[in-house]
């Protein structure tokens, strides 16, 4: 009862995480063979965790990530071409973020490129960087219904400050004009400050072609390309081969 006060203190304080712990350290008799500063340090570390917890759900949450994926889960025993080496040192720390790099990921339909974007992407997530998945049909649909209701400066902005962004089925199509405009100002917004992942069944060789005008399309290219990682990946789709084993 001596310690209701403290905890509705520590609550009115939003310190819900060393409440907890306070909680916990009033059932553990054990724990008063502790000094001061030992048993404050535990509180402590466990308001620190449960604040980095709910900051990563946060991040999750505004990610929409299209899969439960992280890169502890990814196949590398299926013959797909992927360098376990480079996937390893891209995910270490997520220093492809930090250093501002591009990904792209290349390979036919079901081959596990979404799946492989959305754990780079929550990996990074889990290092404490901001990221949001989208398809490329969506997002070009979300940038024209922001053009018509006069928010498009406000949805870019909001791309802008995302340490990453996941572009999903890329140059899947010939992109219109209007959608050239603002891809383009995407990546000008993005260049060397903001990483990129963009999947796509096309090589990168074939992307000119699908951005139509060669100027917007040298302009699109140049501000992606040349700080990108690429990730080619071939081999039976992974559906088809679940749908094997089953």
């Amino acid at each position: 009862m001596l310690n209701q006060p403290t905890l509705e203190k520590l609550h009115a304080l939003r310190l819900v995480g060393m409440a907890e712990a306070f909680r916990a350290q009033a059932e553990q008799p054990d724990l008063t063979q502790l000094s001061f500063e030992e048993r404050f340090a535990l509180l402590v570390d466990q308001q620190w965790n449960w604040k980095q917890n709910r900051a990563l759900e946060r991040r999750l949450a505004h990610a929409r990530l299209r899969h439960r994926a992280s890169v502890e889960d990814i196949d590398f025993r299926s013959p797909r071409g992927l360098d376990r080496t480079l996937v390893r040192s891209l995910t270490q720390d997520s220093g492809w973020v930090r250093e501002h790099l591009n990904i792209f990921l290349i390979g036919p339909t079901g081959i596990g490129k979404s799946f492989l974007a959305c754990a780079l992407a929550e990996k990074a997530c889990r290092d404490g960087f901001t990221a949001f998945y989208t398809r490329a049909s969506q997002l070009f649909r979300d940038l024209a219904l922001a053009r018509a209701d006069g928010s498009l400066r406000t949805l870019l902005a909001r791309l802008a400050r995302l340490d990453v962004l996941v572009v999903d089925d890329w140059a899947m199509a010939p992109l219109a004009e209007g959608e050239r405009r603002d891809f383009l100002e995407i990546c000008e917004d993005r260049y060397q400050i903001r990483s990129t992942v963009l999947t796509s069944q096309l090589p990168v060789a074939k992307w000119h072609e699908q951005i139509g005008d060669p100027t917007w399309a040298d302009s699109i290219l140049d501000r992606l390309v040349h700080n990108a990682h690429r990730l080619e990946m071939r081999g039976e789709s992974m559906r088809k081969k679940r749908g094997k084993e089953q």
